[in-house]
């Protein structure tokens, strides 16, 4: 069994469990036998991936600001989870331009609030809480970054993440390794892509959009690279971490990097054609570019991910070609065929990537 059973019948709170990620990593869960427990502000997108799966259906859930830390500290007492997973995050970078202060506030002061409701917690609980490659201060060095490097940031999203990572090292080494019953992992991970995703100014989201409605996508940056991982990626890490922290195979209140093959680095520009090939177009006239660039990116950011490779032993499972398949068949389900049931199409994804990765000697996968 995937994550050797430790998820059966355990009640596992997720943060953010609405947003995209989350609602892949509450399907994920259901699958493998958990109670899901969700807490999030709001659902962040219409369409969204938690109600296109019908997930208010499948899980407890409730609605509240993980700003609150009274709120999210009577919800973890009533709850009482066996694992919390926290995702909750403003995780837009060109919403930070715009909304600082909100960033500010739902990174950090979010975190501090998770963090209030852990030091309360008097029952046993594994936590795993998520910031992103983005806390590192990046000087777009052409090597991964480890964990070991600094954090930080110059702009106010990165720059939040950065401040999450610190607010989580001070509660760890303040109160919170000397709490017995808590064992607390730390993920980063990011440019995630995969079916479900509509946040905006995200560039597989545009692309869906344009190429449903027949439209030529814009892209501003088409030089760029990014290190694409499906999002299916990073939580098999984050499920992988806990049942190792769980079962006390790995050492406790350590960070760990989560990202794809070096192979999948690529520009916007060649994801954009890759995927358009995939969806019937003429790639050559899929995409156009836009002078309107209205905050200022980085353009090159990679983890070095050998700690979870030794550790966990932790890779990533899907080679890019693969990545953006899986991305492809999701969307056109949904736009094309209108598939009526997206979350068997969502399990059945879930289950090749797990069927692959146990081909690949995965532990996790067994």
């Amino acid at each position: 069994m995937a994550f050797n059973n430790v998820y059966k019948g355990k009640k596992v709170l997720v943060t953010g469990n609405t947003g995209f990620k989350g609602s892949w990593l509450s399907a994920w869960l259901l699958m493998v036998g958990a109670e899901v427990y969700g807490y999030s502000n709001d659902v962040p997108t219409s369409p969204s991936m938690f109600e296109t799966l019908g997930l208010d259906k499948k899980i407890h859930h409730h609605f509240g600001d993980i700003r609150n830390r009274e709120e999210m500290n009577d919800y973890v007492q009533w709850v009482k989870p066996d694992f919390l997973f926290h995702l909750a995050a403003q995780a837009i970078v060109s919403t930070s331009y715009k909304e600082p202060f909100d960033t500010i506030t739902t990174n950090v002061v979010g975190t501090a609030s998770v963090l209030e409701a852990i030091r309360n917690i008097t029952w046993e609980c594994t936590c795993v809480l998520l910031t992103s490659d983005k806390a590192y201060d990046n000087v777009e060095w052409i090597w991964g970054y480890r964990e070991t490097d600094a954090v930080g940031g110059k702009d106010v999203y990165s720059g939040s993440k950065g401040a999450a990572e610190l607010t989580i090292k001070c509660y760890w080494n303040s109160f919170i390794q000397s709490m017995p019953n808590i064992k607390l992992g730390v993920a980063r991970a990011g440019n995630v892509i995969g079916g479900g995703d509509w946040a905006k100014d995200r560039i597989i989201v545009d692309c869906v959009k344009a190429f449903s409605n027949q439209e030529t996508v814009e892209i501003r940056s088409p030089k760029a690279t990014r290190p694409w991982q499906h999002v299916l990626e990073p939580l098999s890490g984050y499920l992988n971490l806990g049942q190792y922290l769980y079962e006390g195979k790995v050492e406790n209140g350590e960070p760990f990097n989560f990202g794809p093959r070096a192979e999948q680095t690529k520009t916007v520009f060649e994801l954009v054609q890759d995927l358009a090939t995939l969806w019937g177009l003429d790639k050559d006239q899929a995409a156009k570019l836009t002078g309107n660039v209205p905050f200022k990116e980085a353009t090159l950011l990679k983890l070095n991910c050998d700690k979870a490779l030794v550790y966990l032993n932790w890779h990533s499972t899907l080679h890019y070609e693969e990545c953006v398949k899986f991305i492809a068949d999701w969307y056109k389900a949904f736009y094309i065929d209108c598939y009526e049931d997206m979350y068997a199409l969502t399990v059945k994804q879930i289950e090749a990537y797990v069927d692959s990765a146990k081909k690949q000697g995965l532990n996790w996968a067994e």
